[in-house]
């Protein structure tokens, strides 16, 4: 596998997600692209029942139809850590077993599905993002495999980008991949450029995490604000159904 970037993509007003995913994959065709089956990524999140006054737990519980005999997890233990494990399915029954200490989330399931195309050196995935069967985005998976750091490749990413979606990409890295402040081993915080890492599948893993999250909050936001219409009477309103602006790779900026 190489480096792969995620790219939400807007929903332009009055065009339905179905409509635009068809529109970018007969772009993709015409450009020379070849179909290449389907893809899936789910996240499942459980939550710990808190004990003795200790933070929630939060285990987020993911698969990559690229992997089909992994599981990957990632633990959030309520004080902005996280642990990430990779494992068999046999994961996934464990989780079942311990439904006295967590309880799954149900209603903030959440997927993303669609067609994959091969294009030279690159891997394209068209998501649509569901969450509980409601089309909330379009989330853009993009590989260049024949390379495994993104400071080698970020500028065939972008330009690869702006061609087939014909936008303006910002030169910086994707948030994911900023530079981080770190604790080395002697206690000392230090700067860590993450775009120089040697990527690996749990990065990718990392960035469904992060966005799926965000589509999430958008819900939760909405719907907080819809409710608080409702309470004092206001008819209409609301904002496109779920659909979040662009915040990895500058399109229009973060959200």
């Amino acid at each position: 596998m190489g480096v792969t970037v995620l790219q939400p993509y807007p929903l332009p007003e009055g065009k339905s997600g179905a409509h635009i995913i068809d529109h970018l994959a007969k772009r993709l065709l015409s450009l020379g692209a070849t179909h290449a089956g389907q893809f899936l990524v789910d996240c499942e999140t459980f939550i710990s029942t808190p004990q003795h006054g200790t933070p929630a737990r939060a285990v987020h519980v993911l698969h990559n139809s690229e992997y089909p005999a992994s599981t990957f997890s990632i633990i959030d233990n309520g004080n902005g850590k996280q642990v990430a494990l990779v494992a068999d399915s046999i994961f996934d029954l464990l989780m079942l077993k311990m439904t006295s200490t967590f309880t799954s989330k149900k209603q903030t399931k959440i997927e993303s599905r669609g067609a994959r195309f091969e294009y030279g050196d690159f891997v394209i995935k068209l998501g649509s993002v569901t969450m509980m069967e409601h089309f909330k985005g379009i989330l853009i998976e993009i590989e260049y495999r024949p390379c495994v750091t993104l400071s080698y490749c970020w500028e065939m990413i972008r330009e690869m980008l702006q061609g087939f979606l014909g936008i303006n990409v910002a030169k910086e890295y994707p948030t994911y991949f900023t530079t981080q402040t770190i604790m080395n081993a002697m206690g000392q915080q230090q700067l860590h450029a993450k775009q120089n890492d040697i990527y690996e599948p749990m990065d990718t893993v990392k960035q469904y995490l992060e966005h799926f999250t965000n589509y999430r909050k958008h819900v939760q936001i909405h719907g907080a604000m819809g409710s608080g219409a409702s309470s004092v009477g206001t008819v209409g309103g609301g904002g496109p159904g779920g659909v979040l602006l662009p915040s990895s790779v500058g399109m229009g900026g973060r959200s």
